[in-house]
């Protein structure tokens, strides 16, 4: 009885044993046992601002391109002017402490808004020596964007400019000062200071529109209300010629345009002083 027991368990065994040589290994997923990849890091560029004092024009574009025609476009497209135009002017108006900005494409010149001349230095009259800390009074153009100015952004006027040069020569005046310019904040010695917020969106707009395409015309108050009169005895023979020339400038900029008014007040369009101490 043990024997046949016996037959039968190394039998059993026997099958067993030939039936797990017999099978072929079974494939195993090389997913489920390999180490999971890891993926790849993608490089995402980085946002860089230089220091201050090591802006380019470009930094500035990059930072405030954008908002700056956020804010502008609604102003252009009620003017039925493309933004950026081809070409832009700006009025100063000293008396008024006024900044209007006009713009055109093919057509004539359009009102776009102005903007608060927060501080302008000096009297009526125009520049004629170093440290007389007049405001320029004449038609000029812009020279230079500087980005890294101590009045926050600024662009540079080119005063002297010839007309300037020509009576100073005829006169023989000398050192007849320079480097005027249109910034931010709210100082001036002899510039034209229009505040953080204005003139980011000048400075931005000029950028785009090509300092070769902008204009600047400075007078000692609005023509288009009251002739310009020389103020004082002293002054030069030839100041009823420039204002002559700044009256004609300014009537040509605005006389076509039918969205101009006379009346317009500046807080309608113009920064105030919350908007300047936001910015």
């Amino acid at each position: 009885m043990k024997s046949s027991v016996n037959v039968i368990i190394v039998l059993s065994l026997s099958v067993l044993i030939g039936a797990c040589s017999g099978h072929k290994p079974v494939a195993t997923d090389s997913s489920l046992t390999a180490k999971p990849k890891t993926a790849k890091r993608v490089e995402r560029p980085v946002f860089y601002l230089p220091p201050p004092g090591q802006w380019t024009v470009q930094d500035v574009l990059t930072t405030y391109g954008k908002n700056v025609m956020g804010r502008l476009d609604h102003y252009f497209a009620k003017a039925n002017v493309a933004y950026p135009p081809r070409e832009i002017a700006l009025i100063a108006l000293k008396q008024e402490k006024k900044l209007e900005l006009w713009a055109r494409d093919s057509g004539e010149f359009r009102f776009i808004r102005d903007y608060f001349i927060l501080a302008a230095s000096g009297d009526a009259g125009p520049k004629l020596r170093q440290g007389d800390r007049q405001v320029p009074e004449g038609i000029y153009r812009i020279t230079q964007l500087n980005p890294n100015s101590h009045y926050y952004l600024s662009m540079k006027i080119n005063y002297p400019n010839e007309y300037d040069l020509l009576h100073a020569e005829q006169e023989g005046r000398t050192h007849v000062g320079s480097d005027i310019f249109i910034h931010g904040k709210d100082a001036s010695i002899g510039c034209l200071a229009v505040g953080d917020a204005a003139i980011r969106e000048l400075f931005v707009l000029t950028a785009q529109t090509g300092i070769q395409n902008v204009k600047v015309v400075i007078a000692p108050h609005d023509p288009r209300r009251y002739p310009l009169l020389p103020n004082s005895e002293d002054a030069p023979v030839w100041t009823p010629e420039l204002y002559s020339l700044i009256t004609r400038e300014i009537e040509t900029l605005s006389q076509k345009s039918r969205t101009y008014n006379i009346g317009q007040s500046r807080q309608s369009t113009g920064y105030n002083n919350r908007d300047l101490k936001m910015n």
